[in-house]
């Protein structure tokens, strides 16, 4: 895996992920210049299969301001480029799972494309997110010990 632009921080706090795939993202324009600059952002974002096509919405990338009147819409739906199988596979999990498509991540692969990293996530509860926290936080102080011993 090549260069990381952003990672989506808040699908791994509210969601349990799992089945994560590569995909190819559609863009236009200066897209592909704005996101090579890190104008990316994941609020809100995620993806539905649609019509045997997957498309990422609420995705945000800055317009490049070089490229004026040029600009597509920063938060425009962009399509997701998965093999027909893949796609079928997906979209069947998505509806008889109550699964939801997340993308957490936005890179470069090895040979300079953009790419998508979505995977499956269930919602997680509140109690989830507590206990989460508290098995960080525990990890978090074994880890402080350890260290404190071998001083």
């Amino acid at each position: 895996m090549g260069q990381t632009i952003a990672t989506n921080k808040k699908a791994f706090r509210d969601y349990f992920l799992s089945d994560q795939r590569e995909c190819g993202i559609e863009l236009k324009g200066g897209e592909v210049k704005s996101v090579r600059e890190g104008h990316v952002s994941f609020t809100d974002s995620f993806a539905r299969v649609e019509k045997d096509e997957v498309f990422l919405y609420s995705l945000h990338i800055d317009p490049y301001a070089q490229a004026s009147y040029l600009n597509e819409d920063p938060v425009r739906k962009r399509k997701l480029l998965l093999h027909k199988k893949e796609i079928k596979r997906l979209f069947g999990l998505t509806t008889q799972k109550n699964m939801v498509l997340i993308p957490t991540k936005i890179y470069f692969n090895n040979r300079g494309l953009v790419k998508v990293e979505i995977a499956l996530g269930k919602g997680k509860k509140l109690y989830d997110k507590r206990e989460t926290i508290k098995k960080r936080d525990l990890d978090r102080e074994v880890g402080r010990a350890v260290r404190q011993k071998r001083r």
